[in-house]
C-alpha cells in the first residue's frame, strides 16, 4: 500500500474519515471488494453492483477470474466486463429493466498482468468535475489497495506451491529409495502406504498380485477402516471367488479406474456383494504390469470422502504400483540410488533453507506472543505490548483491569489515556460498588467483547447514567480476560476521534492479546512463587551442590558415552560408517585446498566369512570379527581410522602417505595378521581377507565415490582368488562401465528375445546313434555375434535376469522338441540351482511342456551337484513331482564336487554325466587317475541302476577308452558341435 499521506489528502473521497482507515485494514481481495461496493454507493449515490479482478492464470492459459460478490455474472455483465478491459477505459450501457446506466470502471493494472473492473449502476449520466476527479481518485485508491492484496496472495500462492512441490518430490524420492531397499516385502509394503498416505487419503489400501496362469489373486497388502473381512497375505485365492470385485475388474482390463464404486459397478457390468465391504463414495485402482502381462494392482478408497481423488492421485499411485512390481530388480542399483537421493535431499534441504528465510519475515506477527513469553518486568512487557497494539489498531487509549471475584475488587495494572491520564493508581485495588457507573466493571459482568459509541455501549452494558466513568469516547471495544469460565479481568481500547471505528478483526486481535496479558500473569504470578520457594530453600540447595555436580559429571560422561556409541560399532568398538565418512570427507576437502596431500581408502571383506557362520555359529562369527577389528587397528598408526561397516566389512583410512608403496605394505601387514590362525570355541579358524584400494584424487568430490572404487576394488581381488589386494584404477573403472552396459544390452536382448537354445546330440558311443540332444544357451548378440554363456551369465546372475533368459529358452526348446523326438529320444535342459528354490518349478514346467503338447518322458533336466545342497528337501520333492510325470533327471559334472554316494540314494536321479575333465585325461596312457575314477562312477551308476554320459568327448582314443570301460553313451565335438534347431535337419 502507499503512504499515509497518500490517502490523507483524498478528503473528497472519505469526508467522513472511516473509508481509508477501513482499506488500509483490509488484507484480502473480498474485503476490499466489500468496502469498494459499499463506500460507492455511500459517497457518490450510485448502486455498487460487483468488483472483478484477476488471480493467476488457469492451465488452459486464460486468467482466473474472481468476482464480488461470489455470484456469477450474467451475460450482460460479462460483455460490459469484457468491452471495458478491452477499451482500457469507462464503458456505460443501458440496463433497460431499470432504466438505469450501467458503468463498468476499469481500476487499470492492479498488478503485473491483471486488472479490476467496478461495475456500478447511476440514475442518471452526468456529474461536475469536482465529483468526476473524487470518482477517479476513489477508484484509484481501490486499485492501488487490491493490487497490494493481490502481490500478498499471489506470495502465499507461491510459497503453497513451493511446499507442494518440495513434499511431492520428497515423497517420489521416498517411494523410489523404498522400492530399492534391503527391507522385507511386507515392511517395505507398510512403509510404502505411509509415504502414499502423505500425498493422498490413503487410510484403506490394499495391493493384490494376479498369477495368470493360475488365474488367482493374492492379496500381499491390505488395510481397511471398514471392511474387517481380513484376507491371508500369504494364500492364492481363486480369481472366480472376486468375479464381481472392481480389483479383479482393474486387473482384466487393464486400465486405472476412478470413482465411486456404484457407478465403478455399473461401468464394469457387475454386481455389488457384501462380501467386498461396504461401497466406496470414491475408489481408485490402477493395475502392476510387466512385460504387457497384468501383474496385480493397487487400490485405495474412501468411504465418506466424495470425489477426493484426483489425476494427480492416479498417476502417482501408477508410479507407486509400477515400483513395488519392480522393487526386487531393483535391488543392484540400491547404493548408487541412494547416492543419489542424499544429493536430492541436499538440494532440497537448501531449498528449504532459503523459503525458511523468507518465512522470518512473518516473524513480527508473533511479537505479543513473544513478550507474553519473555523475561521482562510486568511494567514493561506491558508497555511493550501496548506498543505493538498500537501498531496493528488505534491503541493510544489502551487499559488492563484485573478482577478478584474473592474480595470483589478492581485494579487497573496498566492505564494510558490522553484525556485521562493517571486516573488510576496501578496499585490500588478499587471496591466493585465504587464502579458500578463504569464500562469496565459492566464488561466484567457482561463476559463477552463489546464494540461501539459510549451510547451503545453504555445501553448494552446496561450502565448507570449510560455514558460511563471519565471522558466520553467515540468508539469503543473491550474483551474479558477468562480463565476456566471465568472472567478474570478486561482489556479495553477507547477513541475520542470520530474518524476511528473498531472492527471485528480488532475485537479478534484484543481477545488474542488479552489471552497472552492472562498468560503472562499466570507466568508471573508462578515466577514470583517460584522465587520465594528458591529462596526458602537456598540453604538446603547449599548442601546439595556436591551431588549435583557429581550428576553433572555423570550426565556428561553419559553423553560422549551416547556420542561414542553412535559413532562406533557395538560389536568390534571401532569407527562405524558414519565415523569414516566424516574423516574420510575431512580429508578429501584438505586434499582439495592442498593437492600435496596424499591418502588412501582400503576396502577390506573377509573371505568365506558365512562358512564361519553356518558352520560354528554367530557367536563364534561374531569373535572373530572382534579378533579381526584388533589385529587390523594393531596394523595402522595412531592417526589412522579402522572402521567396520557392517557384516565381514572393515575399511581404512590412511592420512598422510608418502606414495602407494605405503599402502601396499599396511595391505600386506593387515593380510598377514589376518592369516594367523584364530582358536575360537574350540576350533582352530584360518581367516583371510580380500582387500581393494583407492587412492585420493582430485577427480572426488566426496568420501562416497571413494569408498565405492576401494570396494570395486575389492571384489576384483576376490575374484583374483582372494587374500590379496587390488588398486582401484581406469581399468577397473571402465570394466565397472563395462558390466553395467552388458546388462544393459542382458536386458534389452531379453526382450528383443535374442536368446537361443543350441542342440548337440546324445549318442550311443558303440554306432553314434543319436538316442538325445542336450539344449545348450546361446545368445545371438547383434554386434558381437554368437556368444556362450561364459561370455555373459555370471552378469546375468547377478542382475537377477538369469532365470528369466532360462524360462525364454525352455520355452523356445520345447517349440522344437516335437519336431526332434518325432522318431525317438529325448532333449536335456540345464536348470540352474536359483529355479529349485521355488516350489512351483515342477508346476511350471510340467504346465510349459501341456502347453506345447511335449511328452514328459522327452524331456529330461540337468543339473549340477551343488543344486542339491541348497534346499535339499525342497529339490528332492521338485524331483518326485517331475518324476511321476515322466520327467527324468541327470546330475551334470558328476565327480567335481561333493560326489557323495548318500546323496544319489536320496534324490530320485537317473543319469550321472561324467565331466569332460575326467574325459579328457583319458587321451594319456597313464591307467590310473581319470580312469579309475571313470572305472568307479560306472560301477556306481550300474549298483544304482543309472545311466551314464560321457561329455567332452574330443578324440576317438576318449572314446574307445570310454568303450572299453564300459559307458556306453557320451556327447562331445567328436560326434557334433552344438548347432541351431535348423541345422539339425541333416542329423535326424
Amino acid at each position: 500500500m502507499g503512504e499515509h499521506n497518500r490517502f490523507d489528502a483524498t478528503t473528497r473521497v472519505d469526508p467522513d474519515g472511516d473509508f481509508v482507515p477501513a482499506l488500509l485494514k483490509a488484507d484480502t481481495p473480498e474485503q476490499v471488494a466489500q468496502l469498494a461496493l459499499r463506500h460507492a454507493q455511500a459517497l457518490f449515490g450510485c448502486h455498487a453492483v460487483r468488483l472483478v479482478w484477476d488471480l493467476g492464470m488457469a492451465s488452459n492459459g486464460q486468467p482466473l477470474r474472481h468476482t464480488y460478490p461470489n455470484t456469477p455474472p450474467n451475460t450482460a455483465e460479462v460483455a460490459l466486463i469484457d468491452a471495458a478491459l478491452e477499451a482500457g477505459d469507462e464503458i456505460r450501457a443501458t440496463v433497460s429493466e431499470t432504466g438505469m446506466s450501467r458503468l463498468a470502471s476499469v481500476l487499470g493494472d492492479v498488478r503485473a498482468g491483471s486488472q479490476a473492473v467496478l461495475l456500478t449502476d447511476w440514475p442518471a449520466i452526468g456529474g461536475d468535475s469536482r465529483d468526476g476527479e473524487a470518482w477517479r481518485e476513489f477508484l484509484s485508491l481501490v486499485a492501488e489497495r487490491i493490487g497490494d492484496v493481490l502481490e500478498l496472495a499471489y506470495a502465499c500462492l507461491a510459497v503453497e506451491r513451493l511446499e507442494k512441490a518440495a513434499r511431492l518430490q520428497s515423497a517420489l524420492y521416498a517411494i523410489a529409495d523404498l522400492a530399492s531397499s534391503a527391507l522385507d516385502m511386507s515392511e517395505m509394503l507398510r512403509r510404502l502406504h505411509a509415504v502414499v498416505g502423505k500425498l493422498m487419503y490413503a487410510e484403506n489400501f490394499l495391493i493384490a498380485l494376479y498369477n495368470a496362469e493360475r488365474d488367482t489373486l493374492r492379496f500381499i497388502y491390505f488395510v481397511d477402516a471398514k471392511d474387517l473381512n481380513l484376507v491371508p497375505s500369504d494364500e492364492d485365492i481363486p480369481a472366480e471367488s472376486f468375479r464381481n470385485s472392481l480389483t479383479l475388474a482393474v486387473i482384466r482390463h487393464g486400465q486405472p479406474a476412478w470413482g465411486p464404486s456404484k457407478q465403478l459397478y455399473r461401468d464394469f457390468g457387475l454386481e455389488w456383494e457384501e462380501v467386498y465391504g461396504p461401497n466406496s463414495a470414491d475408489w481408485l485402482g490402477v493395475p502392476m504390469a510387466a512385460e504387457g502381462k497384468v501383474c496385480g494392482a493397487v487400490v485405495v478408497q474412501s468411504y465418506d470422502q466424495a470425489g477426493c481423488y484426483s489425476e494427480e492421485d492416479r498417476d502417482l499411485l501408477v508410479f507407486v504400483a509400477q515400483h513395488i512390481l519392480t522393487a526386487l530388480m531393483r535391488k543392484q542399483a540400491h547404493a548408487e540410488l541412494e547416492r543419489r537421493v542424499d544429493e536430492r535431499t541436499r538440494e532440497l534441504t537448501a531449498e528449504v533453507h532459503e523459503r525458511k528465510r523468507g518465512e522470518k519475515l512473518q516473524a513480527a506477527l508473533y511479537a505479543i506472543a513473544d513478550l507474553a513469553s519473555g523475561e521482562l518486568a510486568m511494567s514493561e512487557m506491558l508497555q511493550r505490548i501496548h506498543s505493538v497494539v498500537d501498531e496493528l489498531m488505534y491503541a493510544r487509549n489502551f487499559f488492563i483491569a484485573l478482577y478478584s471475584t474473592q474480595r470483589d475488587t478492581i485494579r487497573f495494572i496498566y492505564f494510558a489515556d490522553e484525556k485521562d491520564p493517571g486516573m488510576y493508581d496501578p496499585d490500588a485495588e478499587i471496591p466493585a460498588e465504587q464502579m458500578r457507573g463504569s464500562f469496565t466493571l459492566g464488561l466484567i459482568r457482561h463476559g463477552r467483547p463489546v464494540k461501539g459509541s459510549a451510547r451503545f455501549v453504555a445501553e448494552l452494558l446496561a450502565v448507570p447514567g449510560g455514558v460511563g466513568r471519565g471522558s466520553p469516547a467515540e468508539d469503543f471495544l473491550g474483551v474479558p480476560m477468562v480463565v476456566d469460565g471465568e472472567v478474570r479481568g478486561a482489556v479495553v481500547v477507547q477513541s475520542y476521534d470520530e474518524t476511528v471505528r473498531y472492527t471485528d478483526e480488532d475485537s479478534t486481535l484484543l481477545s488474542y492479546v488479552a489471552q497472552h496479558i492472562q498468560t503472562a500473569m499466570a507466568r508471573k504470578q508462578a515466577q514470583a512463587e517460584l522465587d520465594r520457594r528458591v529462596q526458602d530453600r537456598t540453604r538446603e540447595l547449599a548442601s546439595a551442590v556436591s551431588e549435583l555436580r557429581d550428576q553433572i559429571g555423570e550426565r556428561e560422561r553419559i553423553e560422549q558415552q551416547l556420542m561414542h556409541e553412535a559413532l562406533h560399532d557395538s560389536l568390534t568398538g571401532l569407527p562405524n560408517r558414519s565415523f569414516l565418512l566424516d574423516a574420510l570427507g575431512r580429508a578429501v576437502s584438505r586434499m582439495q585446498r592442498d593437492p600435496q596431500h596424499l591418502f588412501a581408502v582400503l576396502f577390506l571383506d573377509l573371505d568365506r566369512f558365512k562358512v564361519v557362520n553356518d558352520s560354528v555359529g554367530h557367536l563364534v562369527g561374531d569373535e572373530m570379527l572382534k579378533l579381526s577389528g584388533q589385529r587390523i587397528a594393531a596394523c595402522v598408526r595412531k592417526p589412522d581410522v579402522v572402521a567396520r561397516l557392517g557384516g565381514d566389512e572393515f575399511a581404512l583410512l590412511l592420512e598422510d602417505i608418502h606414495g602407494p608403496e605405503d599402502a601396499y605394505h599396511a595391505a600386506q601387514r593387515v593380510l598377514d595378521a589376518l592369516s594367523e590362525p584364530m582358536r575360537l570355541a574350540g576350533k582352530e579358524l584360518y581367516p583371510s581377507a580380500s582387500i581393494g584400494i583407492a587412492f585420493s584424487d582430485p577427480r572426488y568430490l566426496n568420501a562416497e565415490e571413494l569408498l565405492r572404487d576401494a570396494d570395486v576394488a575389492m571384489y576384483r581381488a576376490k575374484a583374483h582368488g582372494r587374500h590379496r589386494f587390488e588398486v582401484f584404477d581406469e581399468h577397473l573403472h571402465q570394466e565397472a562401465l563395462r558390466l553395467l552396459d552388458l546388462e544393459g544390452e542382458l536386458r534389452n536382448g531379453l526382450a528383443r528375445s535374442e536368446f537361443a537354445p543350441y542342440f548337440q546330440t546324445i549318442v550311443r558311443l558303440s554306432d553314434a546313434h543319436v538316442v538325445g540332444w542336450e539344449a545348450l544357451l546361446r545368445w545371438q548378440h547383434p554386434t558381437r555375434g554368437l556368444l556362450r554363456p561364459t561370455d555373459f551369465l555370471a552378469v546375468a546372475e547377478e542382475s537377477g535376469i538369469a532365470e528369466q533368459i532360462d524360462w525364454q529358452i525352455f520355452e523356445k526348446t520345447c517349440l522344437e522338441i516335437p519336431r526332434l523326438v518325432s522318431r525317438g529320444g529325448y532333449v536335456t535342459i540345464n536348470v540352474s540351482a536359483q529355479h529349485f528354490r521355488s516350489p512351483e518349478l515342477a508346476q511350471k514346467l510340467l504346465n510349459l511342456l501341456a502347453a506345447h503338447q511335449v511328452a514328459a518322458h522327452s524331456v529330461r533336466i540337468e543339473m549340477t551337484e551343488g543344486a542339491l545342497f541348497e534346499n535339499s528337501d525342497q529339490v528332492r520333492a521338485t524331483l518326485e513331482i517331475l518324476r511321476q510325470a515322466g520327467v527324468m533327471a541327470a546330475l551334470d559334472d558328476f565327480g567335481t564336487g561333493y560326489s557323495s554316494l548318500s546323496y544319489l540314494h536320496r534324490f530320485p536321479m537317473q543319469v550321472l554325466k561324467i565331466d569332460r575333465s575326467f574325459v579328457t585325461d583319458l587321451d594319456s596312457d597313464h591307467k590310473g587317475g581319470s580312469t579309475a575314477v571313470v572305472r568307479a562312477v560306472i560301477a556306481l551308476a550300474a549298483t544304482l541302476g543309472m545311466e551314464v554320459v560321457a561329455e567332452g568327448i574330443e578324440t576317438s582314443t576318449q572314446r574307445d577308452r570310454l568303450l572299453e570301460l564300459g559307458c556306453e553313451l557320451g556327447q562331445g565335438f567328436l560326434f557334433a558341435h552344438p548347432q541351431a534347431a535348423a541345422g539339425l535337419a541333416a542329423v535326424h
